[in-house]
């Protein structure tokens, strides 16, 4: 498009006032300026908008049609222009957060936030830990939240919480205190490549297990949770997405001897990330909340959704 802002606000200031001297005056600019850009604008038309008549211009039916189609354009693009100056609680924000968080922890958090100020969206996106990093570093999201293990110069993290991860299965004999390498040849289930889980787990227990059977791997926690309650074997995933199983009785937590598995969960985002006012109330508000769930056991239960 070659016609300006600018310029359609020069021509809306002449359409008022239709003498440039004046509009000059209220613009701080000079005559010829605003003839100029009246000027350029009849070019980029390809017809005069104004006759010149008595020294003042007048809009002519080009002008007129012209003006009933820019006035209200301009009038919403200033509106817009002073809602965004004077609001600090308008916008969007761009969520990525890793499986667990996703299913047990965000759902709570983005709810209370949008509670508390309806005018921003938020919009969420789901992966491991891997794919939200990358999704930070291609500028696809404004912050994440995971855990395990995020590599680059250009990620600022920020620890939010911490986390334990345990052993279960559902069958009870396997339920015995063991050490982890006594059941490195029973079957195992585990979260997919490039999942925080599997990867603190996995790197927790390398100097006691050569080699775990793992025969298994899916992609999402609630799925493994499915296959582990009809079958005899084990897996290792956070506690918090296994407390209501464990106190149901529908899976055991095996009592592994000096397993003691634990790790931050992260919230992420660019080093050159922008901080305007609304992207710090809401990390603000995420941290704090996300926080105080881990401390108090208050977590998101994907199946009464």
């Amino acid at each position: 498009m070659r016609i300006t802002l600018r310029q359609i606000e020069i021509f809306l200031n002449v359409v008022k006032s239709g003498h440039l001297t004046n509009v000059a005056k209220e613009m701080g600019l000079s005559q010829s300026a605003i003839s100029m850009s009246i000027k350029e604008l009849e070019n980029i038309l390809g017809r005069p908008v104004f006759d010149r008549i008595n020294k003042k211009l007048v809009l002519n039916e080009v002008g007129r049609a012209f003006y009933k189609e820019v006035d209200p354009i301009y009038k919403k693009l200033s509106d817009i222009e002073y809602e965004f100056q004077n609001s600090e609680n308008k916008g969007m924000i761009r969520v990525g957060a890793s499986t667990t968080i996703v299913d047990y922890l965000m759902p709570s958090i983005i709810c209370s936030y949008m509670s508390s100020y309806p005018d921003v969206k938020i919009t969420l996106k789901e992966g491991n830990t891997k794919e939200v990093t990358e999704m930070i570093k291609r500028g696809e999201i404004d912050v994440g939240f995971v855990e395990g293990f995020v590599f680059g110069s250009d990620i600022v993290k920020e620890p939010v919480g911490v986390d334990e991860l345990v052993v279960v299965t559902a069958d009870r004999s396997l339920a015995k205190p063991v050490y982890i390498d006594e059941l490195a040849n029973q079957r195992w289930i585990l979260r997919e490549e490039g999942s925080g889980t599997r990867e603190v787990f996995l790197d927790y227990i390398k100097d006691k297990v050569d080699q775990l059977n793992i025969f298994f791997e899916l992609g999402h926690t609630e799925s493994i949770k499915s296959i582990l309650v009809n079958r005899q074997c084990l897996t290792c995933l956070s506690k918090i997405s296994v407390e209501k199983e464990i106190e149901d009785g529908l899976l055991y937590k095996v009592p592994v001897k000096n397993f003691d598995c634990k790790r931050d969960f992260l919230m992420i985002y660019h080093k050159d990330k922008y901080h305007s006012t609304l992207f710090e109330k809401f990390i603000y508000f995420s941290k704090k909340l996300m926080m105080q769930m881990l401390q108090n056991g208050m977590t998101f239960t994907p199946s009464s959704r």
